[in-house]
């Protein structure tokens, strides 16, 4: 089955900026997400930290705004999708979240 990459854009507030019952009611939120996605869920992913970007001049900037990654496996984009409904990344409902779907293609090898 292919896989999915869920890429989060935006700047997510860190837990450590939270008080410990906001931290829980997030995590909280996560946990029944990746409970409804099941089995789909192939690796939870992680939070990016710090990140920078480099260009093929030679010139480096600020990265876009990333939050972090899961990957997920669907028969295809559109059921990729699906798995996001009640994604708590969502939640927010202003526009300045988003996941980002890609499917992660086999790497081709020449024999």
């Amino acid at each position: 089955m292919p896989s999915y990459i869920m890429i989060y854009k935006g700047e997510a507030t860190d837990t450590a900026d939270m008080t410990p019952e906001q931290a829980d009611e997030v995590m909280s939120k996560w946990g029944k997400w990746m409970e409804k996605v099941g089995p789909a869920m192939a690796d939870v992913g992680s939070p990016f930290g710090q990140g920078m970007e480099v260009v093929d001049d030679g010139t480096t900037g600020d990265a876009e705004p990333l939050s972090g990654y899961s990957i997920v496996s669907a028969s295809d984009l559109k059921e990729a999708a699906a798995l996001t409904d009640g994604h708590p990344y969502l939640s927010e409902g202003k526009g300045n979240f988003a996941i980002e779907l890609y499917e992660l293609m086999p790497v081709p090898f020449e024999e």
